[in-house]
């Protein structure tokens, strides 16, 4: 099961300094890291970018604190958008901290400080000191490259370089349609207060096609929700989320429909198709809030929180 999470590069529009911009894109990468997101991605909306907040910081920001802590003054030095890296929560990511006994070993990055001869290289992987390690047969690495390294002891260094993708969250940007349309995006779920209520019955059908396929899950930027993003109108939106006459959501497996996926598939457990063919759903995870505004990073817990319920 992959589960991704999309957010706008403007993402912190409303940040007065980079301080600020930097604290919200923090709580950001703790919400995917908490609830195990694979990856977290950033799709353009220039329009809604304000200042010097565009992309580009965004994206900088959020791979820095998806850097093991132990790789980032090698990885990224000094650089101005990381002016406030200090303030960033620690992720505490479960595939960076590991379990030192455990017997299958731990995985955790490195990275590749000396190619040296006999097919042996040099990794900075967090330990004391850097190790030398082989290199796997038709793998091939560079001095500065982020590699894999699986460690099944620390007392004594017992290590090896796998042909693996790196543990942690992945951080990258990305086209919105190309995310829609991988192979293993699940069940793609655009969050907004225009779209279906979340309700128990709701989660029930969700739950298990989300378990069982993944998920994509899309949020908006601040005061520019995914209407105002893709330019739907919010009646669409509301219309094809069972609020105004649509299927209902609570539907049993039994009620096979076509799924309007960009994959394609067809859903045979109460997902039901919205007027937006690159979403499965709208969903309102916040039905009843208190408060006007749901910031993305809020909206991050309130959502990623019950969609991780499993049946």
């Amino acid at each position: 099961m992959t589960v991704s999470v999309l957010v706008p590069s403007s993402l912190t529009r409303e940040a007065e300094d980079k301080r600020e911009a930097t604290r919200k894109l923090g709580y950001v990468a703790r919400a995917a890291t908490v609830f195990r997101a694979d990856r977290l991605l950033i799709f353009a909306d220039e329009e809604g970018e304000h200042g010097h907040f565009d992309g580009g910081f965004v994206e900088t920001v959020l791979r820095y604190a998806a850097t093991p802590p132990y790789l980032r003054n090698e990885a990224w030095g000094m650089r101005d958008e990381l002016e406030y890296a200090g303030i960033l929560p620690p992720l505490r990511a479960m595939s960076q901290t590991g379990s030192e006994s455990d017997d299958s070993g731990s995985s955790r990055q490195g990275i590749v400080t000396e190619v040296g001869p006999e097919g042996r290289v040099r990794v900075n992987c967090g330990l004391q000191h850097p190790i030398s390690l082989n290199v796997p047969p038709k793998m091939e690495v560079e001095e500065g490259e982020r590699v894999t390294v699986r460690i099944s002891s620390r007392r004594p260094v017992r290590a090896k370089l796998v042909d693996e993708p790196l543990p942690g969250l992945s951080v990258e940007r990305t086209d919105l349609s190309a995310a829609l349309g991988r192979e293993d995006a699940g069940v793609c779920i655009a969050a907004s207060r225009f779209g279906e209520e979340l309700t128990v019955g709701r989660l029930k059908t969700l739950a298990g096609r989300t378990e069982r396929d993944g998920m994509t899950v899309v949020f908006g930027a601040p005061e520019r929700g995914l209407p105002d993003i893709l330019g739907i109108e919010e009646s669409a939106v509301e219309a094809s989320s069972g609020q105004d006459g649509a299927i209902d959501p609570s539907s049993g497996e039994d009620d096979a429909i076509e799924s309007s996926s960009a994959a394609g598939d067809t859903a045979d457990d109460g997902v039901e198709p919205t007027a937006d063919p690159g979403f499965d759903l709208w969903l309102n995870t916040v039905p009843d809030q208190g408060s006007k505004v749901v910031r993305t990073e809020e909206a991050l817990f309130a959502t990623l929180a019950p969609l991780s319920l499993r049946e």
